[in-house]
């Protein structure tokens, strides 16, 4: 694949679908910058195998997506499916999202021995030595739970946790339940009459502003957490 575009594909209901699309432009989208859909695609046409220069029929795109608008069909596949990074792009964010780990281990967590935190090298070295495989694509916050679960047969980890009281509504629940789990551990939780969702969330301290950031924007604001002691 050359480097003036890339693809990007999903598959609804067993059938594959295929955009060209250029790179920079694509992962500005997909990182949530400003970028037109117009100005992403190389050529306004969704493809069953862009290899093979093979379009998907009209009667597969409308099953699938409910319309034949290549823009419209074009940014769902940009959304939800799998956008294949170029060498360069993938090789800068995987090390810009290891920085980050390496800082929020070394920040949030200390060695319980000696009750000093880890210096980033010490957990730099040791993320190698387990082969850590990092997702260029989740914030490297979000990854550092997994990350310090690996490393902890080779380098003790002792880290501050934080219990959230949280009541999401009904209508955001089951999203904010998936984030909740992804985050930290549900240690208490209660489905109340109307269907909100009413919990008590352990996690690592550091994790606190991400977990407000991302219910936020599920709920629009519309949420309650308190930290309790």
């Amino acid at each position: 694949m050359g480097e003036r575009y890339t693809t990007a594909r999903i598959t609804v209901g067993g059938e594959h679908f295929e955009i060209l699309v250029k790179p920079d432009n694509a992962l500005d989208f997909k990182l949530g910058k400003p970028a037109g859909i117009q100005n992403i695609l190389v050529i306004d046409t969704i493809f069953a195998d862009a290899g093979k220069g093979l379009r998907a029929s009209e009667e597969k795109l409308k099953k699938a997506f409910q319309t034949t608008d290549p823009y419209k069909i074009a940014e769902t596949i940009l959304r939800h499916g799998e956008f294949q990074l170029t060498t360069e792009q993938r090789h800068k964010l995987v090390e810009e999202k290891r920085k980050q780990i390496v800082a929020f281990i070394s920040r949030n967590c200390i060695d319980p021995r000696t009750g000093f935190p880890h210096p980033p090298l010490r957990v730099e070295q040791a993320m190698e030595q387990v082969r850590i495989i990092i997702d260029p694509f989740k914030s490297g916050e979000e990854q550092a739970r997994d990350v310090m679960d690996a490393l902890r047969p080779i380098l003790p980890l002792k880290i501050q946790q934080i219990r959230i009281a949280v009541k999401i509504p009904p209508e955001h629940a089951a999203r904010v339940l998936g984030v909740a789990k992804e985050l930290g551990t549900i240690r208490q939780e209660e489905w109340q009459k109307d269907g909100s969702w009413v919990s008590v969330v352990e996690m690592p301290a550091g994790l606190h502003n991400s977990f407000l950031e991302r219910i936020g924007k599920i709920t629009q604001g519309n949420y309650q957490t308190k930290i309790l002691k």
